[in-house]
Parts: C-alpha cells; structure tokens; sequence
C-alpha cells in the first residue's frame, strides 16, 4: 500500500512566523502530535515542529515569554519526507535511519501532500496481520490461536 493511502491529507501547517502560542493551539485544538511547517508558497515542507519542540522551547527560553518565540526557533528545519508513491514499508526504513516518526508526505515536486506517522505504520501492520489470522482461520477452521 502506498504511503499516499495511509496517514491524513488534511495536514496542519504553519509558517516559519508563527508564534508558538498559536503552535500551541493549534495542536491542541486539531489534536495532532506536530505540524508541518512550509515554505512561503505553502506548498513544500522546510520544517516541523512538534508537540515535544514546543515542550522543550519553555526550557530553551529560561523564564522569557516562550509563547512570542517563533516557530523557526523550535521547529526541526529540512525534516525528513517521504515519497508519496513509496511502499508503507519505506516508513519503518525511515524511522530507523532518521530516528523520527512522523513525515509529511510530498509529491515528486516535493509539494506536501499529506503526514505520516509511525502509529499509522503500526495500525496497518495489524491490518494486515488482521487478514492474514482470518486466512490462516478460514484455511485452517480447528485452529484457534
């Protein structure tokens, strides 16, 4: 299954302007673990920031009003993405060799198309397993796990 099929394409993004207080709401309100941070086009992805930078922002700025900072002062710059096209095991490929779990997703433009995360590896991991038990049990109908 493509990695275009998995994870939403309603992906939350922001610019390199935005304050953290409003990072902050915007997480909250759309109950998601990290946006996208584009381009001023808004169509390519320079960065992301998560739930976790912006946690880690308050100790960054030692007593200032860390709600006033900017996004580009938190945000991980050039996050790793990932190809819309690539097959879902790429994600797994990717966790491992860039040590994060969530990618926007972009087109061969590199234009975003949507978000990826390792929970939408693991639900289509059981998914599958899922088919593969109601196989093994329809082949098999004395077994019982």
């Amino acid at each position: 299954m493509p990695v275009g099929n998995l994870g939403p394409d309603d992906v939350i993004t922001a610019n390199r302007d935005a304050e953290l207080g409003e990072i902050a709401r915007l997480l909250a309100e759309e109950n998601v673990g990290a946006i996208v941070v584009t381009d001023d086009s808004g169509t390519e992805p320079v960065g992301i920031v998560t739930d976790r930078d912006a946690a880690l922002a308050i100790h960054d700025h030692d007593g200032e009003d860390v709600a006033s900072a900017t996004v580009d002062e938190a945000m991980t710059a050039d996050p790793a993405t990932i190809r819309e096209d690539a097959e879902s095991i790429e994600i797994s490929r990717a966790i491992d060799e860039h040590g994060v779990r969530r990618f926007p997703v972009v087109d061969d433009d590199g234009e975003l198309t949507g978000i990826v995360t390792l929970d939408d590896l693991v639900a289509t991991i059981g998914e599958q397993l899922d088919n593969v038990a109601d196989t093994i049990e329809r082949q098999s109908p004395e077994y019982s796990p």
